[in-house]
């Protein structure tokens, strides 16, 4: 019952799952980001590369955006909202109009790394997708499942990935003020930092972005009246960063990028 109540909690920004827009579909339109999307740079560098996305790019073909994620990824009634499908606006806006961008989900509703990870061969065969961006990490730290163990999902989902040909980027978990002091978070997003290091991939660190987000006063993720609107805004900045992010780490530059 623990467990089900922080989940609940946990569980700030959606809990149904609809299937975004298909390649070529109308894509909602990408206005100028707000202030309360605004970050320090440091938070959306990383050193590792996705050379998959930067060959997909040049080369003119589609760019096919896999996340893999739970119900955090997704706003209820609202999917054009959704941080997945804010990045394939954003993305479809900032690269050349010749340029295909199409982002799917796959949900893994209630799954630890280690369940979701065992499907990830038979998905990458259907999906075969150019990028994965998966979001883990809050399920296992709601079960209190051990973080070594923890550490060698992520290995094994990453290794998986890899080897049926994408890029990766890694998501922590979402930042809630509430449900920080009920489960034990450091070891997962340190367990999530060791594996994104290992195997050279980036880490977007969803968790010090809306920590960030909250501490600075853009959005009150405190107030437990947050209502659908909320969640629209915080999806709307995460999908921008996201999609500024999948850009600096594809090394894109001038000739792949409209002006």
């Amino acid at each position: 019952m623990k467990a089900k109540v922080l989940l609940s909690l946990v569980l700030l920004c959606g809990n149904l799952a609809a299937p975004l827009a298909r390649a070529g579909d109308a894509v909602p339109a990408a206005p100028a980001a707000p202030p309360a999307c605004e970050l320090p740079s440091y938070l959306l560098t990383t050193e590792s590369q996705l050379p998959r996305v930067a060959d997909a790019i040049k080369a003119g073909k589609p760019l096919e955006i896999l996340v893999i994620g739970s119900r955090s990824t997704t706003i209820p009634a609202s999917e054009d909202s959704s941080y997945p499908a804010r990045m394939q606006a954003i993305l479809q806006d900032r690269l050349l109009p010749s340029e295909t961008v199409h982002v799917s989900v796959e949900i893994q509703s209630k799954k630890t790394a280690e369940e979701a990870a065992a499907t990830f061969v038979k998905l990458m065969e259907a999906k075969r997708p150019t990028l994965v961006i998966w979001q883990t990490g809050t399920v296992d730290a709601i079960r209190a499942i051990d973080p070594d163990d923890f550490r060698g999902a992520v290995t094994e989902g990453v290794s998986a990935l890899q080897k049926a040909g994408a890029d990766v980027v890694l998501m922590n978990l979402q930042y809630s003020p509430r449900t920080e002091t009920m489960i034990s978070v450091p070891p997962y997003l340190d367990n999530m930092r060791v594996v994104a290091q290992e195997h050279d991939i980036p880490l977007f660190d969803r968790f010090a972005i809306m920590r960030q987000w909250n501490d600075q006063g853009q959005f009150d993720l405190f107030s437990p009246s947050r209502g659908p609107e909320l969640a629209k805004q915080v999806h709307d900045c995460l999908g921008r960063a996201l999609a500024q992010f999948v850009i600096d780490a594809a090394h894109l530059g001038p000739a792949q990028q409209q002006n």
